[in-house]
């Protein structure tokens, strides 16, 4: 089966009248016979307002937990995305970058992608479910999570 890998940014997932749009969009595909992997980000202006709080409580907040910190916005995202491709009569199943192995170097804020187990996500979408994976998200070899490089590592529509 063909697969098809859909980016979505934060202003696309800004309000969950916009989530309900995207599980939309993904249910065609998957309706047409794809097998499908989303990779949300975190709704427009979560990961500002998130960074906001940091910087609330430390002007140089340690890197580590601002990674952990930031890491939220996008799990808020995949799972209503879920319940929205579930409402839509899919299947679908969200994972977090750890959840599915997506192994980076130790840099934090900024981690480069090393590896992705993908036996996990092979057996969703062979059991005919949507996977979606939280996007710029992962952990080092010790499970410290990281943000994943992508240009401007705090761009809302990362």
């Amino acid at each position: 089966m063909t697969l098809i890998v859909q980016k979505f940014g934060g202003t696309s997932l800004a309000t969950t009248d916009r989530i309900k749009n995207v599980a939309k969009r993904v249910a065609r595909w998957k309706a047409q016979g794809y097998d499908v992997i989303v990779v949300p980000s975190a709704m427009s202006g979560e990961t500002n307002r998130l960074i906001a709080l940091a910087k609330a409580i430390s002007d140089s907040p340690n890197p580590r937990e601002l990674d952990v910190l930031a890491a939220t916005g996008e799990q808020v995202t995949i799972a209503l995305l879920a319940m929205a491709i579930q409402e839509e009569g899919f299947k679908a199943k969200s994972y977090t970058g750890p959840q599915v192995k997506v192994l980076t170097d130790s840099t934090f804020t900024k981690a480069r992608i090393l590896k992705i187990d993908s036996e996990r996500i092979q057996q969703d979408l062979t059991d005919g479910h949507v996977v979606i994976v939280a996007g710029f998200q992962g952990a080092d070899e010790h499970g410290d999570r990281r943000e994943q490089e992508a240009g401007d590592p705090r761009d809302e529509d990362r």
